[in-house]
């Protein structure tokens, strides 16, 4: 995956900030109607954080898909038939993760797409195998949600590849001559996008010349790694976690008085509105991603503005990959032909085949393809802070 990509919009990798849904409004109540009319829909559930530190993450996928269900049904449904959704918050915790999923099984759920974060989502995953229930998230990356079983499939990147790009984009872009690196050795996410960004960088012969841990019981302060990474001569940190730890890692080294280049991954997205961060300091700061807000293309400014317009906020990676991640269940199914009244095993077995069957242009890349492992083909943007907001780089 070699080549200089990563064109002006690192939004098309990962992120979002969702709240409601736009059109039907709360999503419970979308549930009850179909109840009490008897209607028969698609029954689609989503989990994902819309309290707490990855707040912004959830509330993005929640917004985006409830788009792109209006946008279906309105347009006619799948196959005839209309959407009915139901998103849970979780908040970024395996156990309450697992509860919703469980409210929404209760509910009549057929297919899921989430969870948002991807240790909930390796704890869903694992029940969602059992029930066989058709599984599709939108942002959890790390392998560990797709290991041992066949009906999870990943929208964003897997870890693995954010590192190696990451490391490929880095040397041939000339960012950094002495990289250091601070990442979560406690999260599977973070900890897998290091590992494969070691691996690549001492491929093409980058000089990491510090690399420093951190845990979940120790993400406040960061002075200690900071200093490490100044003493070695790092001019460029790669910092593959996510936005509410950047935030103080941007802080601290600024008091320290150090300015490194700073290079993020998709878990960045919605750096900019952390709560009492000084947005000024996250300018130049770089990240990957698979979506840029600020393309031309007319798709996307058709989607933007419907965010914006619908929530005030511009959409990030994730709700981009959330919003493709209903078409990518409306193409399989319609080419399944199935209708609501298949069993949830059917639609599942039904999905896992049909999936990898498509090639779909979305928001987050042309082409899109799917192997048997559950594991996306699409090729990653990069994007810079600038003026308080993200431009697309080539």
């Amino acid at each position: 995956m070699k080549r200089k990509m990563l064109s002006l919009g690192l939004c098309a990798m990962m992120t979002a900030s969702l709240l409601v849904g736009c059109g039907s409004g709360n999503t419970e109540g979308s549930a009850e109607n179909v109840e009490t009319s008897g209607e028969l829909t698609w029954r689609i559930g989503g989990i994902g954080p819309t309290t707490g530190g990855a707040a912004q993450y959830g509330q993005g996928v929640m917004n985006a898909i409830q788009i792109a269900v209006d946008e279906v049904n309105a347009a006619g449904g799948i196959n005839g038939y209309q959407i009915s959704f139901n998103f849970q918050d979780d908040e970024a915790d395996p156990q309450k993760s697992v509860n919703a999923y469980n409210t929404l099984k209760d509910w009549g759920m057929q297919i899921l797409e989430g969870t948002v974060t991807s240790g909930a989502c390796a704890a869903v995953s694992a029940e969602t195998y059992n029930d066989r229930i058709f599984q599709i998230t939108p942002s959890a990356s790390s392998t560990s949600v797709i290991e041992g079983n066949d009906n999870t499939f990943q929208i964003c990147f897997s870890d693995p590849n954010q590192g190696t790009v990451s490391a490929d984009y880095i040397a041939e872009n000339g960012l950094g001559t002495k990289i250091g690196v601070i990442y979560d050795s406690s999260d599977p996410y973070s900890s897998g996008v290091y590992q494969n960004f070691a691996t690549e960088a001492a491929n093409v012969g980058l000089d990491v010349v510090a690399t420093e841990a951190f845990t979940s019981d120790s993400k406040t302060d960061f002075t200690t790694q900071l200093q490490k990474c100044k003493d070695a001569g790092a001019d460029l940190l790669f910092l593959p976690f996510y936005y509410t730890e950047g935030s103080i890692v941007l802080t601290q080294a600024n008091k320290m008085g150090y300015a490194p280049t700073m290079f993020g991954v998709d878990g960045f997205d919605g750096l900019l509105g952390v709560e009492n961060f000084d947005v000024s300091l996250a300018e130049g700061v770089y990240l990957l991603t698979p979506f840029a807000a600020d393309a031309d293309d007319e798709a996307t400014k058709k989607f933007v503005a419907t965010y914006e317009e619908s929530y005030k906020d511009t959409p990030n990676q994730f709700a981009a990959d959330a919003y493709d991640g209903v078409y990518i269940i409306k193409e399989a199914l319609e080419a399944a032909n199935l209708t609501p009244e298949a069993s949830n095993e059917e639609i599942c077995d039904a999905l896992i085949s049909e999936i990898q069957n498509v090639n779909y242009n979305g928001l987050t890349g042309e082409g899109m393809t799917w192997n048997d492992k559950g594991e996306v083909s699409k090729d990653p943007k990069a994007v810079v802070i600038k003026d308080g907001g993200y431009v697309s780089v080539q």
